[in-house]
């Protein structure tokens, strides 16, 4: 999978695309299916307002992101610095500097939505040299998939600044002795397991539990927590703006950083549903278990 990376990096984005179009997105949406019923399911359950052709229409939509995402991560592997300004824009960069400087860390709360992968560009923004960025990731199930993914991200990133969710509370540890000027994202909208759904509610027009970890964290460390707001005005080019949650994290109610992340993450997904990942089997498990 390293070789195919290193080969396909060479194209330039624009033919990575005509090669997505042409021959990816037919494969993976007419002939593979890939995870069809399951898109289609939550697509029904979260716009019951849309008609079926709506739905459809949205569909394709998003299974041709889907094929550009890829594209772009491939792409990105050897992209410059400037490559990335044309496509990524970060705003509220000056404010994230200051809440570190403030509070020392500040918790990026995203979902899969737009290109999750490039939101990791905000340190090379950071006009402060002592800022970083760090991602938190749990293993691929394959062994060859996930070297090639932290591959990527350190090559855009840099070395160590991945950690494994499992090793996450000693580097925070680390860092707060340290006096650390960082930033930690965290992509929160995945489906939490059975026995770690802590918290409930209404999302997308269905019962959706919600990973606490980041507000655990925030309380703890006594954290900065905001909101990363992803849009998309063209193919290929994002804008990802840091929105406050909070600034006194540990004076918050109980689950009201979960709930407001859920509220903000919702609205986000509405304004260009075709951009979060719906292949995801996100309503597997329902409340009763």
């Amino acid at each position: 999978m390293k070789l195919l990376l290193n080969l396909f990096s060479l194209l330039p984005l624009r033919v990575l695309y005509v090669l997505g179009d042409l021959f990816v997105y037919p494969l993976l949406y007419y002939i593979v299916g890939y995870r069809k019923g399951i898109v289609r399911k939550n697509l029904r359950l979260s716009f019951p307002e849309k008609s079926d052709g709506e739905r459809k229409a949205l569909e394709k939509r998003f299974y041709h992101h889907f094929v550009d995402l890829a594209a772009e991560v491939i792409w990105s592997y050897r992209a410059t610095e400037d490559d990335m300004l044309a496509h990524f824009e970060s705003v509220n960069v000056d404010k994230v500097e200051q809440w570190a400087a403030q509070k020392g860390g500040v918790i990026f709360m995203l979902g899969h939505l737009g290109n999750w992968e490039w939101t990791a560009e905000v340190q090379h923004r950071f006009k402060r040299p002592e800022m970083r960025h760090y991602n938190v990731y749990r293993k691929l199930n394959s062994r060859s998939a996930d070297r090639m993914m932290n591959a990527v991200r350190e090559k855009r990133s840099g070395e160590g600044s991945n950690i494994e969710k499992n090793t996450l509370l000693r580097h925070l540890v680390a860092l707060k002795k340290a006096e650390a000027r960082f930033t930690l994202g965290l992509i929160a909208d995945q489906k939490p397991s059975p026995r770690n759904a802590h918290y409930w509610t209404t999302f997308l027009n269905q019962d959706t539990s919600f990973l606490d970890g980041g507000e655990v964290l925030a309380k703890k460390f006594d954290y900065v927590v905001t909101y990363v707001h992803v849009s998309s005005p063209c193919r290929g080019h994002y804008i990802a703006r840091v929105d406050l949650i909070t600034e006194n994290a540990p004076a918050t109610a109980p689950n009201e950083i979960t709930e407001r992340f859920a509220r903000l993450l919702e609205a986000n997904i509405r304004e260009q549903p075709e951009l979060w990942l719906w292949t995801h089997n996100r309503w597997k498990w329902q409340r009763n278990g």
